[in-house]
């Protein structure tokens, strides 16, 4: 162990000083380690896991362009390299096996089990009512009549219902702390014939399902529920989401989202069907008192699964039957364990171990190994194996050193120390570049292929795996990640909306909101729509909560999609977007300085001067200020002579927002008085609104606009700030996006074709 934080601190000595060198000569380097969300991808991908291996690594700080990618800013210290290594063992414990196949354990848990197990007068009154409908020939009605029905037919809340006679009776939804606990079965019960005993659960309700101790510690845990529309009248679908949590004692409470994503319930009534979740186990917060305590003792180790109905309008679902299996293996040994440990073939242990490194550490450093890398390792292996009990945890414990080695972490140049630099990126630091740039992970095994055959520098291969890299998946993360620190989006995590002034907001429609601007430019990127069309679009991307808030009519569901916009709802492109209004307001009301900044600084890439020292603030204790509208505080604002020069830059664009709230709804008035959104920028120009601003942006800064795309996406490529000496290759990528049509994708091609994405 002391020398192991011997070599670490070492490591990252080395590592500062060749960052600081480079920076010492005048440049910046694209030397630097893995953001957080870059080390979750490259893991998940490279040993084929779902799990999320950053959750305990320290937060990074963002650049001056807003991004967190920032060679400026991913420097590594001894205590993080001790992180990673322990993030390494414990990822490659998870991902390899051994030993048997664990037995899996079983819930199947029907509906009129649950009332017959726990409201158990409701279910004999149900059992009694249908018999006598059968034995006797009366109608349900005529039965229920005459035992003088004594069970509701709405009971409100989540509820039990007998869809045959009608009647029902409100759930304990409430935890009691495992008095209602289920025990796992060791076989698969057999799923029984559909139901007419089932729950329901309207719209904003929830209900629990008490799985005991009953869980396994590790393994994906799959939640299986029978389920369909409560009301076939409507274009509404009821949409579920799942929880899980843990009560250890009364002031203990845990229940978080796990599944990932919501589940829209569309089969018809009567025809329920089967929908799941699959659930990591060890991804999710567990009780700390399982294994210690029993059931029945405090404080408690039971856990929890929850269903929510997430619909935005009063549309329920009925469940039938549920079913929780874990661990669930297709195969045995997993893939992530194969992927590691592929078939021996009589090999003895130091042949197979060199076989078992040379394809890992490929794979992991993105690039050929050579024997000397080999044989270090395997060095590192003979030196371990007679103290491990076995093969496997000796070449853990090495495959663990490749994990936290600097030629994973870091996004390192490829070739000899001795060999004579040369200006370009060879073809493997170009498939990294590209891979981390469109996937913020590692290149797949095609892109390697091609760059160790010396064939991805070609212009055309290039951009045929851009086109590849966009329309895989994994190109999500590129819109997500992108679009949010673009737009710095991590402010409207923060953002407190005022109840007093707008009552209690929806969480699920700040949930949407955070999802549009991510929605938006993943759909123009697919589209290769013109980067104009963020500055103003004829449509939104929205679902039905969003909008809702809009005013848009016609859209069901959770599910983003493009809506064409009505003459008369004034939307469209980013500067409406509800969740940028949100962020850039104080939660009560709008705040035109931050929307001005963010403007300027975020879309147009022309940050406002600095404030100067000992600025005065707005004195809202003098009585005449506060007669004032906020348009002649801060005119009044802007006439002290230290104000002015920033103000007079700033304030017009953003008192064009003003008929937005801080909810980003529009108004036409404040108060009783009329929003006044007209200004005059300091050139003379006058913005009516924010239909003068758009007009305004398109008519007059399209060339700026779409250099601080150009200038903004080129940074997040290369993972440094842009520097002088770059701007004349920024203008020639601008150019030929702007006679190409502008077009997002194109932005990409362009930038990963040019000079400044393949020059070192």
């Amino acid at each position: 162990d002391a020398d192991r934080v011997k070599v670490i601190d070492w490591l990252a000595g080395e590592i500062r000083a060749a960052s600081e060198a480079r920076r010492a000569e005048g440049g910046y380097s694209t030397f630097r380690r893995m953001t957080r969300y870059e080390y979750k991808y490259a893991m998940q991908d490279l040993l084929w896991l779902p799990h999320d291996f950053s959750r305990d690594l320290p937060p990074e700080t963002s650049s001056e362009d807003g991004f967190k990618n920032s060679s400026d800013m991913l420097q590594m210290t001894a205590v993080q390299f001790a992180q990673y290594r322990a993030q390494a063992r414990r990822a490659l414990e998870l991902a390899t096996v051994r030993g048997d196949r664990p037995a899996p354990v079983y819930y199947g848990l029907s509906m009129r089990g649950f009332t017959e197990r726990f409201e158990a007068k409701y279910a004999a009154a149900v059992q009694r009512t249908r018999q006598k409908v059968l034995d006797e020939g009366l109608s349900v009605e005529e039965v229920l009549k005459a035992e003088k029905e004594k069970f509701s037919r709405n009971p409100g809340g989540a509820h039990f219902k007998d869809l045959v006679t009608g009647q029902g009776v409100r759930t304990k939804w409430a935890y009691h702390g495992a008095k209602y606990a289920w025990k796992p079965t060791d076989q698969r019960p057999e799923v029984p014939a559909v139901s007419p005993d089932v729950l329901v659960i309207p719209a904003n309700q929830k209900f629990i399902i008490d799985v005991g101790d009953g869980l396994p510690d590790t393994g994906l845990m799959r939640v299986r529920i029978r389920a369909a529309r409560e009301s076939a009248e409507g274009k509404h679908l009821p949409t579920l989401r799942l929880h899980f949590g843990n009560q250890g004692s009364n002031d203990s409470r845990v229940s978080v989202e796990v599944g990932g994503h919501d589940l829209t319930i569309d089969a018809p009534p009567g025809k329920p069907r089967f929908y799941q979740w699959d659930v990591p186990l060890t991804e999710i917060p567990r009780n700390a008192f399982r294994h210690i305590q029993k059931l029945g003792q405090l404080p408690n180790p039971a856990e929890f699964i929850e269903l929510r109905n997430t619909s935005s309008t009063p549309v329920g679902l009925v469940i039938d039957y549920v079913e929780v299996i874990a661990p669930v293996l297709e195969e045995w040994p997993p893939e992530s364990h194969k992927r590691i440990f592929h078939q021996r073939k009589d090999a003895d242990e130091p042949d197979y171990a060199r076989e078992v490194l040379a394809r890992f550490m490929a794979r992991a450093w993105r690039r050929p190994v050579s024997e000397a890398e080999v044989n270090q390792k395997l060095a590192l292996y003979a030196k371990l194996r007679p103290q491990c009990v076995d093969f496997q945890e000796a070449m853990v414990e090495v495959l663990a050193s490749v994990l936290a080695s600097p030629k994973f972490l870091y996004l390192v140049r490829v070739g000899a120390e001795d060999a004579k630099p040369e200006p370009r990126v060879t073809d493997l630091e170009l498939a990294t570049r590209l891979s981390f740039f469109l996937w913020s992970s590692t290149p797949d095994d095609e892109l390697l292929q091609l760059a160790q055959a010396g064939k991805l520098s070609d212009a055309k291969v290039l951009e045929q795996q851009a086109r590849r890299l966009l329309a895989d998946p994994r190109a999500g993360r590129f819109a997500r990640h992108y679009t949010r620190q673009w737009l710095g989006m991590e402010q409207l995590d923060f953002v407190k909306i005022d109840a007093k002034a707008h009552g209690k907001t929806d969480p699920l429609l700040l949930e949407a909101m955070k999802q549009e601007p991510v929605a938006l430019f993943g759909e123009m990127l697919r589209a290769n729509r013109p980067v104009t069309e963020f500055l103003h679009s004829d449509y939104v991307l929205v679902n039905d909560r969003l909008a809702r808030h809009y005013g848009v009519p016609e859209v069901y569901g959770d599910q983003f999609r493009k809506v064409k916009l009505p003459a008369e709802i004034k939307r469209g492109g980013l500067l409406t977007s509800a969740g940028l209004l949100v962020m850039n307001s104080d939660g009560k009301d709008s705040h035109p300085l931050k929307r001005g900044i963010w403007l300027l600084e975020n879309l147009l890439h022309d940050p406002p001067p600095p404030p100067p020292p000992a600025v005065p603030e707005i004195d809202l204790a003098d009585p005449e200020i506060l007669k004032m509208t906020l348009k002649q505080r801060m005119e009044d604002h802007r006439s002290d002579p230290a104000c002015f020069s920033c103000h007079s830059k700033i304030d017009p664009w953003g008192i064009a927002f003003e008929n937005f709230d801080a909810l980003g709804q529009w108004r036409d008035k404040i108060g009783d008085e009329p929003v006044d959104a007209a200004s005059v920028l300091f050139n003379k120009d006058e913005l009516r609104g924010m239909t003068g601003l758009k007009d305004y942006l398109l008519a007059n800064r399209q060339d700026q606009f779409a250099r601080a795309m150009a200038h903004k996406m080129a940074a997040y490529a290369l993972g440094r700030p842009l520097t002088f000496g770059d701007h004349a290759e920024v203008d020639r990528i601008t150019a030929a996006l702007r006679q190409r049509g502008d077009g997002l994708a194109d932005l990409v091609f362009l930038i990963v074709k040019s000079d400044l994405f393949q020059l070192k």
